[in-house]
């Protein structure tokens, strides 16, 4: 801005850009984005603005409109609007122009319509052939100077006048004739308002007058026109001069007019000419224009009359005069001072950046500059107050206006006396400083000294193409330099070129791939010929009248005439080579209106270059109808090569720049700067061009050298720069830590020093996408989703000459000349933010040492004598270099990696596994760690640093170390290697009492506690606090501790009594209950859905389903989401619908990443990738709550009254800085705001205004408080909100943050206020929603889980933001929860009012309720995310045998027989089936009397041939009804021939195994069968008396409720301590050893008692024909797959389990298996999404697949066929295909149905946390506040962190709770057969590393019956706790099996390697047969057709 300009001005042309969500006009903040309404009063909009604002802040919040989102999600590229005004440049910045020109004018009649009505003649010229030659010329300037005076620059701006236009003329040549004349001068008083007329209308006679020439108008205009018709004019001159009419009566201003003078000649008869000479008309007719450019350059430039707009046709004037015109050139001389440009953009997250920038190095050019002006032509306020008009004065107060404004550009003061003042203000030594005191100074531009530009300019204009040729352009500068004044600075500038405008060649369209939009709304067709005859006859608009008027023309229907708003253009420039700067200065700010502090930057610039070339692509096209946005720059990508630089920058000391983020300020300082940039792209030539000189001294060679050389694609920009000078000080504040020695008052001040220097390499190139053919796949016409940067080659430099940090009396300092360099070897990232980066680290300390000093409480290190410091290296050699690699993931997640560039592959203790072990663990993490831990020399240095510290600290640091080096020296001197070598209890006693005491003295006393907890019995806690006392040295000292340590002990070793599950009959699925079903009436299903998705795909969607879509679109699945966006054409949605799914599809997808990436060290960078989208996200999501527009109105008002100005954002900051420049931003400087003023609760965020509602209902109106978005009842409609983020995306991004290595940062706690403010705008539903997903890691409810979170919830970091925009979590969290009271920690700690009860279990009671509140959400989810195939109360799917009987009663199911008129077909299938197994079982039972009669084996006997072919046809019988039935299987008849089967193939699968010697399952066998025997035989019990054991004897209980019933009566069952003493048997204990020794029937009996655990299963077994014959499928490949989900713990993709048993049978059977990369103790969800993505691999074979599941991997699996089934048509069909989808599952030890395990452990957990929160409370006492803090928060951080939430979400499932909520909501197929495995532990099959788990779960169930870690009822293929439909259809699947004598562990070998002892090996306990857990399922299915023979599969 100028000197002229107002007080409020902002400086220069302000470009303000704020995130706006509508496209009527840019509105500021407040608007935008209501949580930083703040910003009202830092916007710099006028009067006007903030009107406009208002009223759209007022309007209702609603469903967003097609204007408010943008097409695509690109955070990169914010989708805010930018406005630029310009209305605070004064005219005064232009000090004189001079011009010469001309016009040739075409020949032929022009008419200027100056008439709006088209039937009265016009003005119109008649140019003659060969045209008519314009030349024109005017000046500019100040009066009385002249011409080469005024285009002297070094003439002062003060000794001016105010720019005038000192004259014009024109000339035509030859002189132009004029029609239309007298209609013309009648019709031209209408188009202005004559000053002079309202006054002198007032007298009646000069009315009358006027009144009477009104009223002969018409008959004066016929007699004028009659003498025109005789007498015609030709017009050869005009001339316009100024003319001084005194001074204003209205405003005391001079008053200059132009008043134009006309010259030509009359040709009266059309041969006699009259001239005539600068003739002036009156101003009535002719009124004149103000000659003060001040004036004229408004939209009222008319000095004696008023313009009426309304009545001038300005637009078709406009285009009459262009298209009159054939070629014009012109040549302009102006002096000129260029305006300050300032910028103020506010981000999406409410983060303000400001931008200054202007020519010079003053940016306060004020007292100095006006004081030398001053004396040559008086102030400012003086200049021609003693000068009259005339040659040589200034008419009065002409002179230049110094109206300075408070509102400074400049951010430092360049004057000597200013310098320590400013000096000791940086340095803190001046306190209190108000602005007052150190007033900033002001900017005005016109006391710089200006440019003299220069421009020659020619072109050419017609309908069809615009050319102009820039011949000569330039601009020149020259100052005085402000140290000497002999020096000049000189700056210039020159650049030429041409430019041209055409219609577009449809050929260029086409090979420029130029699609035209269809349009956005349906067009009735043209049928009528006459319209049609009108469409062809439309004229085709011009170029220059589609260039200005691109909106005027009505919609184009067709091709050919949308075609019309095409334009191609061509240009290219050359930017001259002595193009140089002398100085630029730029500052740069950054505050936000909620947080402390703030950042602004001042940096000079000097000795800039720049030369290039810069042309227009190929073939380019632009539409001009298309919206200005800023993206659409990429789409005019120009074709340049031009290389810029700067040769010197520095951040002046005065500057005062600095840099607070609200926790500590930073003082930059730079000197010696310099940057080269070169920027290339669209030639294909990489030949450099040849320069004929080098500027600035720059060395051409290494320019045209340096990298990169030209481009075909995108841009490409290349930045060398470097600092050889610059410095960093800080300041932070300490929480004080008395531990610590640190104090209230402590603050760590640091300074860091050095150079740096890098490169910064960007090429903006296109992606490699394919065409849109989904609403999913990148849009090639959207330049945000075409294009993307790389910035592979960057690198960055960084050498310290100083680097100290001072906190108290501590220091460190880092070694003079360390480096640091960082390069980028490969990043691309997108502008959805999405890609990837690979860095390279290297660091150097030149050998030395960082040093931590210290010396003596209340000293300073700097000062203190070196005998008072002690100092020690905080590095060993190994650390002081070294290089890595390092890898960011798109969501910042860090994974450091070998360096690809070392020359040196260090593989000691310190490689790049050390580093990666730190920040982000993988498997070979905790050895290295612990490597380093049992380094002696890196363990004594860090005691070393630690002592120095704090001593305490080193002694238990030290006594710690100790006795994990003795424990690994006894480790090592007793030979253990693995885990295994420990768990013997003998060698556990043995090692305890090295441990403790140093010898072997203690192992009598030691083992009998091992042993106690090994049974179960807990710890015997007497015995060892005896030990501890005798041997623990500082026993005594630490008593309660220890105490309270072995009594956890006790807790975690020892049983743990819970309730287990209960039965549950009639448990629907949530969103099938009454209570909430009717909530959601107006909310479609998931099947309604889909059903509408697909219904008349060739037609669009209807518009109101279209918008439904789109506002459920956030609660949907990522899946449905994608979904919606594939199975529809993008056309068929509506506009705003399909950005509004594109926007929810990006958001939930970058989301999902982040799901499974976040918490601790690998992920610190993390926040910062998150704000990048995150402020989008809910800038978009944010509504302006209801009923607030009222207060916002009132709060306007109170603003447009308030005289004070609205001042820029580095205004704020700079004002900030003066006036608490010494103190930092976290101390209080400002008095407290009531939050309870109606306006100051406008100024809040959403959360801000929800946290105060529960004491603003005595101040705020009822119509206030409900806009805080607090709902009505939950008995209404669901309210859904209008939040594009859905609550478990909230929920993930909330955690992400609380569990974020630095949240304690300003950015962390941003993105966390970001999140609540976007809750507290929704309802309430909507908040108790993200909590609840919060709880639902697995998506099953976890109240533990949620309580963690709500304790870091509510402990919420909020130091950076200022005291009255800091959120009441508490508060917060009760109006979201009405009826809950939200506990505070304060009263639950020592002192409180609740001190004896625990914080933990009140929180955690809250967090169960808040999951009971949130089951109307999740039944939302279940209503639209899971299709329901059937509803509870539909009939569960029968055989069509079962069908058709219990339609008619009384019928004989076994006979088979229907009545007349069923499927006979059918029954005739069933009754052969039946038919077959009978006289096959006839036929095997003689076979098999054979076989025990003749001891032969079954091939050698004709019997059992015979036999073995009626078995067959019986399998053909079965599959035949299969294939007629596909739920046959489920009948009675069937279902026990199957189990037959699948029990004689796990007989033959073992048989087998034996025969071939596979493994060793000979061993196995032969120490299973010793085992079992010794069961069989008499045992000594603990009371003892002796008795047999024949609890095997028992049958297989019928339900949990009959096994518990007969564990408490039956007394003859054996407690584990009993089974241990066993007699020996001496009989043969090699049986298996020689099979071939023993008959075949002989093994098989062996088989069958040492596999089986129960004596009536092996009975019947051994009585089976079907077991005895040993039959084998037919020999060839299966046309199956199998994906595999294993247990809990295991390592997906990469385990070992099964693995040779699943090659065997691949290589025999040919079946293929897929492991699913499930994780270890995940939730249900995310293995049910690895499963899903290895089904997809399975199906993609086009085969039919099976599910084995193990352990939890049975729940896993499931869990997906769950999701799968009620998923997506594509994900059902992926499960339901016939061709390949799912044909059986397999379960083996199935925890689908929980475990005591789980309901025990959270138990003890929830007791141990509760011990552990009173031992804090006994230590608060003796600990200060800040240990205690410091203590919970890293408690906090561990509860809450990533890692132990998805633990939690895995453990749920072993829950009742887990348990229930899976199977409430599950649906499965019912088609499917079960198989399932199931074992019970045995004394000799209980491996070792079992027994304690066993003996537990035993005590804490009260049943033996298990595996060690899931119960037989309990381990079976269906739900039996929760009973519902779909659990009776898997029950009817369920095939069952024999219970085998076997452990959990079985299917397991290679993976407990490493817990294996000396007695698994003897008893084989690892050993057993891996076939039998697979090759009877299969080949079950296959022997009844479900799995087809590979050659069936085919012919099929």
């Amino acid at each position: 801005r100028g000197g002229g300009g107002p007080p409020s001005a902002i400086g220069g042309s302000s470009a303000s850009a704020s995130a706006s969500r509508s496209a009527r006009g840019s509105l500021n903040l407040a608007a935008t984005a209501p949580a930083m309404s703040p910003l009202l009063l830092g916007s710099s909009r006028d009067e006007e603005a903030s009107t406009k604002q208002s009223a759209s802040a007022s309007a209702s919040a609603s469903l967003h409109q097609a204007h408010d989102l943008p097409d695509s999600f690109a955070p990169l590229l914010s989708s805010s609007q930018m406005e630029v005004l310009h209305n605070q440049i004064s005219a005064d910045l232009i000090h004189a122009v001079q011009v010469k020109g001309g016009v040739r004018l075409k020949a032929g009649r022009h008419e200027i319509p100056l008439d709006k009505d088209g039937s009265r003649p016009q003005f119109a010229v008649d140019v003659g052939k060969g045209g008519c030659r314009i030349s024109a010329s005017g000046s500019i300037g100040s009066d009385g100077l002249s011409p080469s005076q005024d285009l002297d620059v070094h003439r002062p701006t003060a000794a001016r006048s105010r720019p005038m236009a000192k004259d014009a003329g024109l000339v035509l040549d030859p002189p132009l004739p004029l029609l239309n004349v007298a209609p013309t001068l009648i019709h031209f008083p209408s188009l202005f308002e004559d000053n002079a007329v309202p006054a002198l209308r007032r007298i009646q006679i000069v009315r009358f007058g006027l009144d009477m020439l009104v009223a002969l108008s018409t008959f004066l205009e016929k007699v004028l026109w009659v003498i025109e018709s005789r007498a015609q004019i030709h017009l050869s001159r005009v001339r316009v001069i100024p003319l001084y009419k005194g001074r204003s009566s209205r405003n005391d201003t001079p008053q200059w007019m132009l008043s134009p003078a006309f010259s030509g000649h009359l040709l009266l008869f059309g041969w006699i000419p009259v001239p005539f000479i600068n003739v002036t008309l009156p101003t009535f007719i002719i009124p004149q224009p103000h000659a003060l450019l001040e004036y004229l350059l408004t939209s009222q430039p008319l000095a004696s009359a008023r313009l009426r707009r309304e009545n001038i046709a300005e637009r078709r004037i406009l285009l009459a005069m262009i298209d009159a015109v054939d070629e014009w050139n012109a040549e302009v001389k102006a002096v000129a001072t260029p305006p300050a440009l300032g910028v103020d953009l506010t981000m999406p997250g409410g983060l303000t950046v400001a931008l200054e920038m202007m020519h010079g190095r003053d940016l306060n050019a004020g007292s100095h500059s006006l004081r030398r002006s001053g004396e040559m032509a008086g102030a400012p306020g003086e200049l021609g107050a003693s000068s009259g008009g005339g040659a040589g004065g200034i008419p009065g107060n002409i002179g230049m206006s110094r109206n300075l404004s408070s509102d400074t550009l400049s951010s430092w003061n360049t004057h000597p006396a200013d310098a320590a003042a400013l000096r000791g203000i940086r340095k803190g030594s001046i306190g209190g400083m108000g602005s007052a005191a150190y007033p900033p100074k002001p900017f005005d531009a016109n006391t710089l000294v200006p440019w003299l530009a220069e421009v020659s300019v020619r072109g050419r204009v017609d309908k069809e193409k615009i050319s102009m040729t820039i011949e000569r352009m330039c601009a020149r500068h020259e100052a005085k330099s402000e140290t000497d004044e002999s020096i000049y600075t000189t700056s210039q500038f020159s650049m030429s070129g041409s430019l041209v405008i055409c219609k577009p060649d449809p050929d260029v369209l086409a090979a420029s791939g130029i699609v035209v939009a269809a349009p956005s709304a349906l067009v009735k067709k043209v049928s009528s010929p006459h319209l049609a005859a009108l469409s062809s006859d439309a004229e085709v608009p011009s170029v220059y009248e589609v260039m200005l008027y691109p909106d005027s023309s009505s919609y184009a229907p067709s091709l050919a005439q949308r075609m019309n708003h095409l334009l191609q253009y061509d240009y290219a420039f050359e930017i001259g080579e002595d193009t140089k700067l002398g100085a630029f200065s730029m500052s740069i700010g950054a505050t936000h209106p909620m947080l402390k502090g703030g950042t602004i930057i001042t940096t000079v610039f000097e000795s800039m270059y720049a030369f290039g070339s810069l042309a227009a692509r190929e073939n380019a096209v632009f539409d001009v109808r298309e919206r200005r946005r800023k993206r659409n720059i990429l789409r005019h990508l120009p074709a340049v090569d031009v290389t810029t630089g700067i040769a010197n920058a520095f951040i002046p000391e005065q500057s005062m720049s600095y840099h607070d983020d609200g926790q500590t300020i930073c003082f930059p300082e730079i000197l010696g700067g310099r940057m080269m940039i070169r920027i290339v792209g669209g030639f294909e030539d990489d030949a450099p061009q040849a320069r004929s000189n080098t500027p600035m001294g720059v060395d051409l060679q290494t320019v045209i050298n340096s990298e990169p050389h030209h481009v075909a694609d995108g841009i490409k920009v290349v930045a060398d720069f470097g600092v050889s000078s610059f410095s960093l000080s800080n300041e932070s504040k300490v929480n004080d830590f008395p531990e610590l020695d640190i104090f209230d008052d402590a603050k760590l001040v640091s300074l860091v020093a050095g150079t740096f220097s890098g490169r910064v390499c960007g090429h903006l190139r296109p992606q490699t996408v394919r065409p849109c053919t989904s609403g999913t796949d990148p849009n090639i016409f959207n330049p945000l989703e075409a294009y993307e940067i790389a910035f592979s080659g960057s690198s960055f430099s960084l050498k310290l000459r100083d680097g100290t940090a001072t906190l108290g009396h501590r220091r460190v300092i880092v070694p003079s000349e360390t480096t640091f360099v960082c390069k980028v070897v490969e990043s691309v990232v997108n502008m959805a933010f999405e890609g990837k980066t690979e860095c390279e680290l290297v660091w150097d300390f030149q050998g030395n040492s960082p040093v931590l000093q210290v010396t003596s409480l209340g000293l300073s290190p700097e000062h203190a004598a070196h005998e008072n410091r002690e100092q020690v290296p905080l590095l060993i050699s190994e650390l002081r270099q070294g290089r890595l690699n390092f890898h960011v993931s798109d969501v910042g997640g860090i994974t450091i990696k070998k360096a690809a560039t070392s020359r040196e592959h260090r593989e000691g203790l310190y490689s790049w596994k050390f580093f990666n072990a730190l920040v982000s663990p993988d498997d070979e993490s905790p050895g290295v760690l612990l490597k380093v831990l049992h380094d002696k020399r890196t363990m004594e240095r860090l005691l070393q640093v630690t002592k120095l510290i704090n001593s305490d600290l080193e002694r238990v640091l030290r006594y710690v170390l100790t006795q994990v080096w003795r424990a690994k020296d006894i480790f090592e001197q007793e030979g253990i290697e693995d885990p295994g070598n420990v768990i013997p209890g003998h060698r556990m006693a043995r090692l305890v009492s090295l441990f403790l005491c140093g010898d072997l003295s203690e192992i009598d006393k030691i083992l009998p506690v091992i042993r106690r907890v090994v049974a179960g019995e807990g710890l015997d806690v007497m015995k060892v606090k005896e030990l501890l006392s005798e041997h623990l040295v500082g026993h005594d000292d630490w008593a309660p501790e220890i105490d309270r340590a072995v009594r956890w002990a006790d807790v975690m070793l020892g049983p743990m009594m819970a309730p287990g599950p209960f039965l549950e009959n009639d448990v629907p699925p949530l969103s099938e209950l009454p209570c909430y079903s009717f909530r959601f009436k107006s909310i479609p299903p998931a099947k309604e859905l889909y059903s509408i998705l697909l219904d008349k795909r060739s037609l669009p969607l209807d518009p109101s389903f279209s918008a439904l879509v789109g506002r459920i679109a956030p609660y949907l699945s990522f899946q449905q989401v994608e979904y919606a966006l594939k199975v529809r054409h993008p056309s068929d949605w509506q506009p705003a619908d399909l950005r509004r799914l594109r926007y929810v599809y990006s958001v939930k997808k970058k989301v999902l990443a982040i799901s499974e990436s976040y918490g601790g060290l690998s992920f610190l960078p993390q926040s910062f990738f998150v704000s990048v989208f995150l402020g989008e996200a809910t800038r978009a999501s944010l509504r302006v709550p209801r009923k607030i527009p009222d207060a916002r109105e009132d709060l306007s008002r109170s603003m447009r009254k308030d005289s004070k100005p609205l001042h820029t954002t580095l205004s704020t900051l700079r004002r900030r800085r003066v006036r608490v420049a010494p103190q930092l931003s976290f101390q209080e400087t400002s008095q407290p705001i009531n939050p309870y003023d109606v306006n100051n609760f406008e100024l809040m965020s959403p959360a801000g205004r929800v946290a105060s509602q529960m004491n603003m209902r005595k101040n705020i109106s009822s119509e206030l408080t409900d806009a805080s978005g607090i709902d009505a009842s939950d008995t209404d409609a669901y309210d859904l909100g209008d939040s594009l983020l859905g609550p478990q995306d909230v929920a993930i991004l909330l955690q992400a943050g609380l569990t974020s290595s630095m949240k304690g940062s300003t950015v962390v706690q941003l993105n966390q206020r970001m999140l609540l403010d976007l809750m507290a705008s929704q309802p309430r539903t909507f908040a108790v929603a993200v909590m609840a997903e919060i709880g639902m890691p697995g998506g099953n409810g976890s109240a533990r889980g949620l309580t963690s979170a709500l304790m870091a919830l509510l402990e919420l970091d909020q130091s950076s933001f200022t005291q009255f925009h800091r959120l009441n979590m508490h508060a917060l969290l009760e109006s979201w929860l009405p009826g809950f009271k939200i506990p505070r920690r304060e009263d639950y700690l020592a002192g409180g009012r609740w001190a004896r009860q625990s914080y933990y279990e009140a929180l955690s009671g809250v967090a169960k309720n808040i999951l009971e509140d949130a089951e109307s959400y999740t039944a939302l989810k279940g209503h639209v995310q899971r299709v329901r195939h059937d509803t509870e109360n539909d009939p569960v799917p029968l055989p069509k045998e079962l069908t058709e009987i219990s339609d008619n009663v009384g019928i004989d199911i076994d006979g088979g027989d229907f009545q007349d008129g069923h499927d006979r077909k059918l029954t005739g299938t069933i009754d052969l089936a039946k038919e077959k197994i009978s006289a096959a079982d006839i036929q095997g039972q003689k076979a098999m009397a054979d076989l025990l009669e003749s001891l032969k084996p079954v091939d050698e006997t004709e019997s059992c041939r015979s036999a073995i072919a009626s078995y067959r046809e019986a399998f053909e019988a079965c599959s035949d009804v299969l294939q007629m039935d596909e739920l046959a299987f489920q009948a009675s008849w069937f279902k026990s021939y199957f189990r037959r089967n699948y029990d004689a193939l796990m007989i033959k699968s073992v048989y087998d195994n034996v025969m071939q010697d596979v493994d060793k399952v000979r061993h196995w066998m032969d120490a299973l069968r010793n085992g079992a025997r010794c069961l069989d035989s008499k045992v000594i019990l603990p009371g003892g008396s002796e008795e047999g054991n024949d609890y095997n004897s028992i049958s297989p209980p019928s339900s949990p409720v009959a096994m518990k019933r007969r564990v408490s009566s039956d007394k003859r069952i054996l407690h584990s301590s009993s089974r241990s003493q066993l007699t020996e048997i001496t009989e043969d204990e090699s049986f298996f050893a020689n099979p071939d020794d023993h008959g075949q029937q002989e093994l098989v009996d062996a088989i069958i008692d040492a596999l089986f655990y129960y004596e009536s299963e092996r009975d019947l077994l051994k009585n089976d024909p079907l077991v005895r014959l040993l039959i084998p499928n037919p020999p060839g490949n299966y046309n199956f797959t199998i994906v595999t989900a294993m247990g809990v713990i295991t390592e997906g993709k990469k385990g070992l389990e099964l693995q040779a048993a699943l090659e065997r049978l691949e290589a025999k059977r040919g079946v293929k298996t897929i492991r699913s990369d499930t994780g270890t103790a995940r939730s249900l969800e995310f293995n049910a999404s690895k499963i899903e993505e290895a089904i997809g691999a399975a199906t993609r074979m086009q085969k039919p697949f099976g599910l084995l599941g193990y352990s939890q991997g049975c729940a896993n699996v499931l869990t997906a066929e769950a999701l799968l089934h009620s998923g997506t048509p594509c994900q059902q069909h992926t499960l339901s295909s016939p061709t390949c989808g799912l044909v059986s599952r397999q379960l083996l030890f199935s925890a689908a149905n929980g475990s005591m395990h789980g309901p025990a452990s959270d138990t003890k957990v929830q007791r141990l946390i509760v011990m552990c929160e009173e031992f804090f409370k006994y230590q608060q006492g003796y600990c200060s506040r800040a240990f205690i803090t410091t203590v919970l928060e890293l408690l906090n951080g561990v509860m809450d962190s990533a890692p132990f939430h998805k633990f939690i979400g895995g453990a749920q499932s072993m829950l009742p709770d887990g348990c229930k909520v899976f199977w409430r909501e599950a649906q499965h197929l019912p088609h499917v057969t079960t198989c399932v495995l199931r074992g019970v532990l045995e004394t000799h099959t209980t491996p070792e590393s079992l027994e304690m788990i066993t003996n537990l779960l035993t005590k804490q169930s009260g049943s033996p019956l298990h595996d060690s870690q899931v119960h037989i009822y309990d381990a079976v293929g269906h739900p039996v706790y929760t009973k519902n439909r779909n659990g009776r259809v898997l029950e009817n699947c369920d095939m069952g099996g024999s219970v085998q004598r076997t452990h959990h562990w079985s299917p397991l070998s290679e993976e407990v390697e490493f817990v294996k002892t000396k007695r698994d090996d003897d008893r084989a306990s690892f050993d057993c047969a891996k076939d039998r857990h697979v090759f009877p399922w299969v080949d079950v299915n296959a022997r009844f057709g479900i799995i087809k023979h590979a050659s069936e599969s085919t012919t099929s």
